[in-house]
């Protein structure tokens, strides 16, 4: 008549055991944003158990966990006088997507996949008129890897600039693909809120500087200088500089948003006038 209760209870206990392995792993490694998969890995669980044991057992997701203690860690950063790229990178974060709530999802290419030039890799391109000219849209598999502009009649330069990045991957035309990810970007407010996966191909240095250009607010802008100081490397604005000009997806990583050192705007890959442009269609925005 008891076996039923005992071994519930012995399943619980178990339970309660891993949950508290990976509340512990989970507190200790909030800042480097573990994984679904990681923590199960602790729990000594698949991703899918772990999911649903955790909620069961914790109450809310393991993400809402980890959303909470990193939302603390922000606030505490804020509350010390650290700004909100600072507070962001600090925190964890891949950038202020996560902070302002922007849809953005960050999948980037190991160093040896780069070290390969892109070799292996199919990538779809199209372009398509937006506000700043013709927009050329690259993408992966695994999502956007490549956003740029042209004037008209200038695309076939665009697309070279572009696809010298990867020199061993395969480009493939592919408009009906790439349409879509013209609406998310460029599209009515309802289709700019659709979650977007960014496939960053570069160095680690590389995808870094990338992941705090989106910490920069849209309506702010920052220096060279300001992001090597947030990135805890004061002396690194040249390489900075050098990180922030190989900026894959333009406009969407804002690259656009930062100044030169002594505050003035500078060159822009895609050429000043797109670069003021943007930042005015931004500010306004901002104060509407």
């Amino acid at each position: 008549m008891n076996a039923e209760p005992i071994l519930e209870d012995a399943q619980a206990g178990r339970h309660y055991r891993q949950m508290a392995r990976a509340i512990h792993f989970l507190a200790e490694h909030y800042l480097v944003q573990p994984t679904l998969e990681d923590a199960a890995s602790v729990a000594g669980l698949s991703p899918y158990h772990f999911q649903r044991l955790f909620t069961r057992y914790v109450g809310i997701s393991p993400k809402s966990f980890v959303g909470h203690l990193t939302l603390a860690h922000a606030k505490a950063e804020l509350v010390k006088g650290a700004s909100v790229l600072e507070a962001a990178l600090d925190s964890g974060l891949s950038g202020p997507s996560r902070l302002h709530d922007l849809s953005l999802k960050i999948e980037a290419m190991t160093p040896g996949e780069y070290a390969r030039g892109g070799a292996g890799l199919t990538i779809d391109y199209g372009f398509h008129p937006c506000p700043f000219g013709m927009a050329l849209f690259m993408a992966t598999e695994s999502g956007l890897c490549g956003l740029a502009f042209s004037d008209e009649k200038d695309e076939a330069a665009a697309l070279a600039d572009m696809a010298a990045r990867w020199p061993k991957a395969e480009f493939r035309e592919n408009p009906e693909r790439t349409t879509h990810l013209a609406q998310r970007i460029f599209g009515s407010e309802v289709e700019r809120r659709t979650p977007l996966t960014l496939h960053l191909l570069g160095t680690p240095w590389q995808i870094k500087v990338w992941q705090a250009l989106l910490a920069i607010p849209e309506g702010q802008l920052t220096t060279y200088h300001a992001i090597a100081r947030a990135m805890k490397n004061e002396k690194a604005s040249r390489a900075v500089g050098t990180a922030v000009g190989r900026n894959p997806i333009s406009y969407l990583i804002p690259c656009h948003r930062v100044l030169g050192s002594d505050g003035a705007l500078h060159g822009y890959h895609w050429g000043m006038a797109r670069k003021r442009a943007m930042l005015a269609v931004e500010a306004a925005r901002h104060a509407a």
